[in-house]
């Protein structure tokens, strides 16, 4: 939340902003070039413009202070920013875990010691964490309260948790983490104009001035960190019990915006049964774990400290304990080559052991802070060129079946933060426009989501099934005439026994999800 925003009083503009409101209520339809001209007409102090946020917020002021009872809808259709973000059927949360050591020793890995592991700090929602000083009560407030201010539905949260390997994390904070998110949306169900928090006090890594060399690693991440946090004594302390968890849980679940899905990130060599139940008390619906290569041979040049054998049993843990799999799968990584990426990929879902639910592919880009650039400075490693990338990411978006999400093509890493390579942070278009020229498409899931196209009445189920190492999988799809995703349901049958008694005989909902813009709970 902008500071600006947040210091923002309607009541200070109350002669503008009704006589903008009146304007705009007595036109028949509100469009942005109406909406612009009266604007124009009514400035703020005289000069400059109101923002949509802030006649947004006005209008909710005024419409309480002044008893109009007029119909706010109307306002939040035409005044809506950024639509796109909730058009999937959920409003995404996404906050991040403090700096903290991390298990791998993986070469690619960007060791920016203000971030959790692999992030870095000019990422939009690394910044956004950052002035937060990563308390996950106001990383969760101050989000939900953007989309409010922009006009979004806020009645369905999916609530995503990134940064380094989750499963690391001391128990204790992983449970005051999640306590405190969804603390945070309980009270927002409560009261939308509740202030953002000030920083709990805690330590500010982005006053952190050492950094991580790559190309010595004379200092590592893991040193780093552990030694600017180790005589730190927070007040609160960063702990909570299950119990207290189990309440935040209990009182989201009739509150006005609802966590409907909860991901957590780590990685396959920590993916114990003990550690799948520990995910499942959390809350956790989602799970994202680093394939990154079914090559043990490139794994093991990537120093990543674990094998294909290792994903295998975490895949078939996750699936039969009920959670959607989100994989992360890394082309152009060291050892690799175009052809290796292409047969690499086609492993993921040729093989039952694998075919995930989600997918993000994450080009290997340089960063001067892996431990990568030693590999590049002595002509071991190079990144592809860009018909290189293009060949290898058009033939993964072809071979990605309709059962799976392609949620990311390619990551969002600042230009200033790579050395060398694809800077084109827009690269899926560039695949999907030569994928057109070709006269072929992606049929993966968020290709053909219906996004805002009007609601259709001829609709048609589709089931696909397929094998997968715990059973059978049916994916049943709703399409309308022209292929566009409006709803589809993951359904498990298990033929093998999973490792969670309560539930070995069961068929198992993983997901149902409907498209389109957010509905509010009872639409």
């Amino acid at each position: 939340m902008a500071p600006e925003y947040e210091s923002f009083q309607p009541e200070r503009y109350e002669r503008e902003l009704t006589a903008l409101l009146e304007e705009l209520e007595s036109l028949g339809e509100l469009d942005t070039h109406s909406i612009e001209r009266i604007l124009r007409r009514h400035p703020k102090n005289g000069v400059g413009l109101f923002s949509k946020s802030e006649i947004l917020r006005g209008f909710r002021f005024f419409n309480r202070k002044l008893d109009w009872r007029r119909d706010e809808s109307r306002f939040v259709e035409a005044l809506r920013m950024k639509p796109v973000r909730t058009l999937s059927g959920v409003a995404p949360v996404t906050v991040l875990t403090k700096p903290y050591p991390c298990p791998g020793k993986c070469i690619f890995c960007p060791s920016d010691v203000r971030m959790p592991k692999s992030y870095l700090t000019d990422e939009p929602g690394a910044q956004r964490a950052a002035q937060h000083q990563f308390d996950p009560y106001a990383q969760t407030l101050s989000r939900l309260k953007t989309y409010y201010n922009n006009g979004h539905n806020t009645d369905k949260i999916e609530l995503i948790v990134l940064g380094g390997t989750w499963s690391y994390y001391p128990e204790s904070y992983q449970i005051w983490f999640v306590k405190r998110c969804f603390e945070a949306i309980n009270d927002f169900g409560g009261d939308p104009d509740r202030k953002v928090p000030s920083a709990a006090p805690a330590l500010d890594y982005r006053l952190l001035e050492e950094r991580v060399d790559g190309r010595s690693m004379r200092r590592n991440y893991n040193r780093v960190v552990a030694d600017f946090s180790e005589h730190t004594d927070l007040e609160p302390p960063e702990a909570a019990s299950w119990t207290e968890l189990a309440a935040a849980q209990e009182s989201n679940e009739t509150g006005r915006a609802r966590c409907v899905g909860l991901s957590l990130e780590t990685r396959p060599d920590h993916l114990s049964k003990e550690e799948v139940l520990r995910l499942r008390r959390l809350g956790a619906t989602k799970v994202q774990i680093g394939f990154q290569s079914l090559s043990d041979s490139v794994l093991a040049l990537n120093h990543r400290g674990h094998d294909v054998a290792a994903t295998r049993r975490a895949v078939r843990r996750l699936r039969g304990a009920g959670f959607k799999v989100h994989a992360h799968w890394m082309p152009n990584l060291y050892g690799s080559s175009v052809d290796g990426d292409l047969e690499d990929f086609r492993k993921i879902f040729s093989d039952p052991d694998f075919r995930p639910d989600e997918l993000k592919i994450y080009p290997c880009s340089l960063i001067e802070s892996a431990e990568l650039m030693a590999y590049y400075e002595d002509g071991r490693w190079r990144p592809y060129s860009e018909p290189e990338l293009l060949e290898v990411l058009t033939g993964c978006m072809t071979a990605t079946p309709e059962y799976c999400r392609l949620t990311r093509v390619i990551r969002d890493i600042p230009g200033t933060d790579i050395v060398t390579g694809n800077r084109k942070t827009n690269f899926r278009q560039v695949a999907e426009a030569e994928l057109e020229r070709r006269g072929a498409a992606s049929r993966d899931i968020r290709a053909r989501e219906i996004r805002d196209s009007p609601a259709a009445t001829a609709l048609e189920t589709r089931r696909i099934a397929y094998d997968t190492s715990t059973g059978r999988e049916i994916f049943l799809q709703v399409v309308t005439g022209q292929d566009k995703l409006a709803a589809f349901l993951r359904l498990s049958l298990p033929s093998e026994p999973v490792e969670i008694e309560e539930i070995a005989d069961c068929a198992m909902i993983r997901e149902v999800h409907v498209y389109g813009r957010l509905a509010a709970l009872g639409e």
